[in-house]
């Protein structure tokens, strides 16, 4: 993160900018098309961006570690983990975990429902266990915390022409 996005940003915290540098770094290291078009944005927004996609990027990957069977239980049992600390983190505002300290604040900077981070960790959760969906209404709940969340997570950063509720269902 550099000191011009952080101070436009209004980043004062050294842990925080510590925090919001850490979820660049992830940016960068795994998202790299990602990224690069993330410094097309106006600067005072890059740090939002990069604490949503590291803590998106951190749930996937955890869902996505190779193997099986046993495999799935110590994955679940991380996801959990991750889950507790972002609810801890979401109420509180701090944590130790610096990608869900930077997600913390900037759900408190943009005023970003909660609900949407549940919903996510609830479509992470799925892609442990289930291999098709029963039917188009299953598979419309799972594209929702999968995907669509993460849409709703940035409407308020990248902004709208119309207010965040009219905005939000297209």
């Amino acid at each position: 993160m550099t000191e011009r996005e952080l101070d436009a940003a209004g980043v004062t915290d050294p842990a925080l900018r510590e925090a919001y540098r850490h979820c660049r770094r992830l940016n960068a290291r795994h998202g790299r098309t990602y990224f690069l078009a993330t410094r097309l944005l106006p600067v005072e927004r890059r740090p939002a961006v990069h604490a949503l996609y590291g803590f998106a990027r951190w749930a996937d990957d955890i869902v996505d570690a190779l193997g099986t069977g046993p495999d799935t239980a110590r994955r679940d049992a991380e996801l959990a983990a991750l889950e507790r600390e972002l609810e801890k983190g979401l109420r509180d505002g701090e944590s130790a975990e610096p990608v869900v300290r930077a997600l913390a604040d900037t759900a408190r900077r943009y005023r970003i429902d909660h609900a949407h981070f549940a919903d996510f960790m609830t479509a992470m959760r799925s892609d442990l266990v289930v291999t098709d969906y029963a039917d188009y209404a299953a598979l419309r709940r799972y594209m929702h915390g999968s995907a669509a969340v993460i849409g709703l997570q940035m409407l308020p950063v990248l902004g709208t022409v119309a207010d965040r509720e009219t905005a939000a269902p297209h």
